[in-house]
């Protein structure tokens, strides 16, 4: 009985042993994952740098203050959604439209990030960032905006294997090819930088510039010229202009949306 006793004692100070052992080790579910980074991630908010280098915020993640349909004088109902904490354009045959930030600029530095769906079964995923927009009643707001391009790259190959450069991701849409190109796969977030100052436009996507050219430069007048944009006069009028997001029928997310004026 005695031994047995002693025995049992033995055991019980072995498991506690294992039992603490394994509450001070590593646990099930704490491993962060690029998934649990993501999810730790500070939305629509401005650093102390930016804060002091003369950004602000055009979007906080809860409602679409300082946003109005384009030629709108409000927002509209629907189309445009908020999703946790981002903006979310909604694949709904652009029933929303185009919406603008209601306040020009002329030269400025935008930053905003972007997404699209791997699983997203409509459309391309795409969508644009327009800046110098003019409202011009009846008209489209890409007739007198330039636009950055955002579009799912693979979906763009795997539908017009033919498509330009000149309209993948990053790209001065259908003036200046984005190179690199370095667009991240669907289900990513892509950052994006347009800084536009003394007339010259800097693309940047994910850290690298990928476009870069002088609004009136031979350069810029050869490539309208030569684009769909030729027979619009106020196509990209260096002239205080509207910042705009694209409706294009597509599920898209915008977050961290901030601008610097210049």
């Amino acid at each position: 009985m005695k031994n047995l006793r002693k025995e049992n004692l033995v055991w019980v100070a072995f498991i506690t042993l294992v039992s603490f052992m394994v509450s001070c080790g590593p646990r099930p579910g704490k491993v962060e994952t690029d998934e649990k980074k993501e999810l730790d991630v500070v939305l629509n908010t401005l650093t102390e740098e930016e804060k002091s280098d003369g950004f602000i915020l055009m979007f906080d993640g809860l409602g679409f203050d300082g946003w109005r349909g384009y030629n709108k004088a409000n927002f509209p109902d629907g189309g445009w959604v908020i999703d946790n904490g981002t903006m979310k354009v909604e694949g709904v045959d652009g029933q929303g439209g185009d919406i603008i930030y209601d306040r020009k600029f002329k030269d400025f530095h935008l930053k905003l990030e972007w997404m699209v769906y791997e699983d997203d079964t409509i459309g391309m995923g795409n969508s644009g960032i327009f800046y110098l927009a003019r409202e011009i009643e009846n008209e489209p707001i890409w007739i007198s905006a330039p636009e950055m391009q955002i579009i799912d790259n693979k979906k763009l190959r795997e539908y017009y294997p033919d498509s330009s450069p000149m309209q993948m991701a990053g790209s001065l849409y259908d003036l200046v090819a984005a190179e690199p190109q370095n667009v991240r796969p669907a289900g990513q977030w892509n950052s994006v930088e347009i800084i536009l100052k003394d007339g010259q436009i800097t693309q940047m996507q994910n850290g690298a510039m990928v476009a870069e050219i002088i609004i009136n430069s031979d350069e810029w007048n050869m490539l309208v010229a030569a684009s769909k944009f030729s027979s619009y006069e106020y196509f990209g009028v260096y002239e205080p202009g509207y910042i705009g997001l694209q409706d294009h029928g597509d599920n898209v997310w915008f977050r961290n949306i901030r601008i610097k004026e210049l």
